[in-house]
């Protein structure tokens, strides 16, 4: 059941999602080659706390307030002391709060200092998807729309777009209906309405678009082990306008 968010809900959802976007603008300039992913995801937890939230990852089981997930780790990546970041790399940070009940998610792919032009490129195109995305999402579109918008982009440069997992309802869970797909599918097509908060979350692989986990049972990888970008947004709906919740801007 899709559950449409009256002004009272946006509003708390909204101080969530700056509260998340004001945590990457915080703690993007402090990642850098040598560091953990656990000790990343301790100034995530330090972060969180000090404002009054919690980690909303922890409501579903998951070791570590942030999924950091390291080139071909698409998705779900566990902090671990041992996982270390080095230039060249491309980090993708996932991340919510939850503040009074309110939950935000998003997600960005940052560089690790100097970067392949291919992974440049994809990072960009991913920026490009996400966006196309959003503007999709709009009063009188289907759910099937933010996904052609995602996919036509992405196509268009070659690379695989991940199926096997997609965007979603957010702002009261951390997940709820409706299932948003970056690519056009035959399933569940709802129409969007005033009152949707919908996390729109392109996932695309330099690759192939097939996935596999790991037997850490969270962690998901590229099927071939090229690199993978992750970009995502919380947006509401309004009946003339769709507003981007965690816009870092």
């Amino acid at each position: 059941m899709i559950r449409l968010k009256n002004e009272k809900q946006i509003a708390g959802i909204r101080e969530s999602c700056h509260l998340l976007a004001q945590l990457y603008k915080d703690i993007i300039p402090k990642v850098q080659a040598g560091m953990s992913t656990r000790d990343i995801d301790d100034m995530v937890v330090e972060f969180i706390t000090r404002h009054g939230g919690t980690p909303a990852w922890y409501a579903e089981d998951f070791d570590g307030a942030a999924c950091i997930s390291v080139n071909n780790e698409v998705i779900h990546g566990i902090p671990s002391k041992k996982r270390k970041i080095y230039n060249g790399d491309i980090v993708s940070l996932d991340i919510g709060i939850d503040l009074n009940g309110y939950i935000s998610d998003s997600a960005v792919t940052i560089p690790i200092g100097k970067v392949s032009p291919e992974a440049e490129k994809l990072m960009a195109v991913t920026k490009e998807c996400l966006a196309a995305g959003i503007a999709a999402c709009k009063v009188g579109n289907r759910i099937r729309d933010i996904g052609e918008a995602v996919y036509a982009v992405a196509s268009s440069h070659g690379y695989g777009v991940v199926y096997d997992f997609c965007g979603h309802g957010v702002g009261l869970s951390v997940h709820e209906d409706p299932s948003i797909p970056n690519l056009p599918t035959r399933g569940p097509n709802p129409r969007i309405q005033a009152g949707m908060v919908l996390a729109i979350e392109p996932m695309i692989n330099l690759g192939v678009p097939e996935v596999e986990q790991l037997d850490d049972g969270w962690t998901i990888v590229t099927a071939d082990g090229k690199i993978s970008c992750h970009e995502e947004h919380t947006v509401a709906v309004f009946a003339d306008h769709t507003e981007i919740l965690t816009a870092r801007d």
